[in-house]
């Protein structure tokens, strides 16, 4: 044991006392891990973000199943939903029952009617030129700012009005926020098997950019090493001393990620989506997890340095790995990926929530993209043996990489790893996408609409007209026709029935009605139901009644209307007004439809603004996204910030190999330029070395990508689909990436080709 600590501290003098060349290194080395580190500390601190978020929204819930008394302290509250530019804002209408009813968390005042309490995010949005379609939607009495106790995150846009309009019926009555949530239903396995294939594609590559930072400088170190042979340490103390070497820059790299970790940590929450955003005291990383990274980052280090010295015969008198090397196999590399795709296999046979198909999914997945970072060494090398001539620059880095393509392999299987999991991540969200998304609905005639659930409190008994004067007021509203639902009980054995009245155009929005005039009745028979017959009677409230004519057509619905997109339910009755005959029946809700002008612009959030002073419980939405799911959004923005991450550690990474590979061939590189060879040539070879690695590995991940993406996309059900866009894109930006971060380090090239470059020591 004792030998064991003396040839670990002997590496360790090593590494911080081996001049500048061995400082240079250990800083590479240092960054190289820390970066990884400072990624793996960003991960660790993703349960604590989610978790502060989480309580927080938990301290304002509202719990709608409860049933109170009328009473002291009571009130009565209601959510309301609407939407700026694409984002949203989630907001509730409260009105109290009694001076000492309970306060939202952040709110530190009782609302009268009309009053209103923004989030800062929302004040400022109001406040800037780009929320100018937004003022006016909540009335003018802004009369405070919500706290940060009642806020998920500070960019969240959310408000608090105050109104006198509900009622025991139309909201709920709660006597305090928040309290025990319900025990929400099962995760369904498709969001199980989403966030496994992100924690997957996400931090693996973190473990390979990890593996390839303690390569730096193994040349270098490995005549170190063969120096110690030469007086008289044998080769089980060389690994020792090579392993406490590595262990400095890793414990170093410990350091640098935690301040890289802090750095991020104060911008995070910035650079996130506004609806995902944080306050940087919630990035705390989860102790256990802090654990697991400072113990097994560093073992990795010993043991990814302990099997390279495996490949490498360290002799007194040199390094005999610079001798030729025996081709790779192909055989045990190939293991690796099809142990995956077995283990892939509940992807065929069905997802669930268990534990084990867990294990096995995250095992393939591990296995799978493991397979490319292993395949890759073996692919480049049987390409670049059967490369021919060409240009000097091309000879010259075609020639490196048959004499060692190693390197430059080890600096792109983590692209290669990455690519082929953002590809699969995309395509298993794209399937999500279109299952979720219903039809494309009809946006020739009108492309937005207006939802009103509480007719009965407009003013002069005609909710349809109140609603096409006021939206037909707003700017950039063009036209305007109100579909109005009525109550309809059947009578004397007639089916159950939605009744809804409008004129021709508007009717037209729901169902295929072809020729159409006042006075005409249409039938819209959903899949499994069964058409009421001629005579069928409604009563249509106060005693109204009303009875199906001969005349009726069945006709088919729209795509994107409610009858396409349920798939199902009671018959719809279609009535123009005439058909009526003067009844005035009771309303039930309005559907307002709005034609805007293209040429104005936030016309659809003036719309919004319009609908919202009428009555901000009514919900205004474009017609085109109504058939999209909102978690669908979140899971998008979600990939973006992970892509982006990613490839920024990608980048960084890359440019700190670039540099010390470079380094390490300076005597060699200012050598060909003392014998002529222009600058311009070896800035070639150098791209042309990373070129020629790149294009197979985006070769290999686009294949393997994709194969994993139909698989998942049949786990899901979805329809297989090659998202082509999706794949160039990604693909094309991880390649410009890597070309930029090469281009980067030329500079470094050229002062290391100075005739200085020839000294050494």
């Amino acid at each position: 044991m004792t030998g064991w600590v003396a040839d670990l501290a002997l590496g360790v003098r090593l590494g911080v006392s081996g001049g500048r060349s061995g400082w240079v290194r250990l800083a590479l080395i240092s960054l190289g891990v820390g970066l990884g580190v400072a990624m793996l500390l960003v991960a660790a601190s993703a349960p604590a973000v989610l978790d502060a978020r989480a309580d927080r929204a938990a301290e304002r819930w509202v719990n709608s199943d409860q049933v109170i008394e009328p009473g002291a302290p009571t009130l009565l509250t209601l959510p309301v939903r609407s939407m700026h530019r694409g984002e949203a804002i989630e907001g509730r209408l409260l009105q109290p029952e009694s001076p000492d009813a309970p306060l939202p968390p952040g709110v530190d005042r009782q609302l009268a009617p009309g009053e209103v309490v923004l989030s800062p995010a929302l004040e400022r949005l109001l406040a800037s030129p780009d929320g100018a379609a937004l003022r006016g939607r909540w009335g003018e009495q802004t009369v405070g700012t919500i706290g940060p106790e009642g806020l998920t995150g500070p960019d969240e846009l959310t408000f608090y009005l105050g109104t006198d309009r509900l009622t025991g019926e139309t909201a709920v009555r709660i006597s305090s926020f928040g309290g025990d949530q319900q025990p929400e239903e099962g995760v369904s396995p498709v969001m199980v098997l989403l966030a496994l294939v992100g924690i997957v594609v996400l931090l693996l590559p973190v473990g390979i950019f990890v593996a390839t930072a303690v390569r730096f400088g193994s040349e270098a170190r490995d005549r170190r090493l063969a120096a110690l042979r030469l007086v008289g340490a044998d080769a089980r103390t060389t690994r020792r001393v090579a392993a406490g070497e590595t262990l400095t820059g890793a414990v170093l790299g410990l350091g640098v990620g935690a301040l890289v970790w802090l750095l991020v940590s104060r911008v995070a929450g910035t650079l996130v989506p506004d609806s995902l955003s944080f306050y940087p005291a919630d990035v705390r990383p989860a102790p256990a997890l802090v654990g697991l990274v400072v113990v097994l980052v560093p073992l990795t280090t010993v043991l990814v340095t302990l099997s390279a010295l495996r490949q490498v015969v360290v002799e007194p008198l040199g390094v005999v790995r610079r001798s030729g090397a025996r081709r790779r196999r192909l055989w045990w590399r190939l293991l690796f990926p099809l142990a995956g795709l077995a283990l892939l296999h509940p992807l065929v046979t069905g997802l669930d929530t268990a534990m084990g198909t867990q294990v096995s999914i995250a095992a393939g997945l591990v296995l799978l993209l493991t397979g490319v970072a292993l395949v890759l060494p073996w692919l480049v090398e049987a390409t670049v043996h059967r490369l021919g001539n060409g240009p000097v620059a091309w000879d010259l880095a075609v020639r490196r990489l048959q004499l060692d393509s190693g390197t430059a392999v080890r600096a792109v299987s983590g692209v290669a790893v990455s690519v082929a999991g953002l590809i699969a991540l995309q395509g298993l969200v794209g399937a999500i996408g279109a299952l979720t998304a219903g039809a494309a609905a009809d946006t020739r005639t009108y492309q937005a609409s207006v939802l009103d659930i509480f007719p009965e409190d407009q003013a002069g008994g005609d909710p349809a007209g109140t609603w096409t004067r006021a939206l037909s007021a707003a700017p950039g509203v063009t036209d305007v026709g109100a579909l109005t639902s009525i109550g309809a009980e059947p009578t004397g054995g007639a089916p159950e029935a939605v009744v809804e009245s409008g004129p021709c155009a508007v009717l037209a929005q729901e169902a295929q009605v072809g020729a159409c005039r006042d006075g005409d009745v249409f039938v819209v028979v959903p899949e499994g139901a069964v058409a009421p017959p001629a005579g069928s009677a409604w009563t249509l409230g106060d005693g109204v009644r009303w009875t199906l004519p001969d005349t009726a057509r069945p006709v088919a619905p729209n795509q994107g209307s409610v009858s396409a997109l349920n798939g199902g339910g009671p018959p719809r009755i279609l009535l123009t007004p005439a058909a009526l005959g003067g009844l005035r029946p009771d309303v039930v809700a309005v559907t307002t439809y709005a034609t805007l002008d293209p040429a104005v612009p936030d016309a659809l959030d003036h719309l919004r603004t319009a609908a919202a002073q009428v009555d901000p419980r009514a919900y205004a939405s474009s017609i085109a996204q109504q058939g999209i799911a909102s978690a669908l959004v979140t899971m998008r923005q979600v990939l973006l910030v992970g892509t982006v991450a990613l490839l920024v550690m990608v980048g960084a990474s890359l440019l700190v190999n670039v540099l010390e590979q470079l380094r390490e061939r300076r005597r060699l590189l200012a050598a060909l330029v003392a014998v002529g060879t222009r600058r311009r040539t070896l800035s070639g070879s150098v791209l042309v070395q990373v070129a020629v690695p790149v294009v197979l590995g985006l070769g290999l991940a686009v294949l393997t990508g994709s194969v994993l993406a139909l698989g998942l996309q049949t786990a899901v059900d979805a329809p297989l689909t090659f998202d082509r866009v999706g794949v160039g894109a990604t693909s094309g930006v991880a390649a410009v990436v890597v070309l930029l971060t090469t281009a980067a380090g030329l500079p470094l090239l050229w002062r290391l080709t100075r005739p200085e470059g020839l000294r050494t020591e």
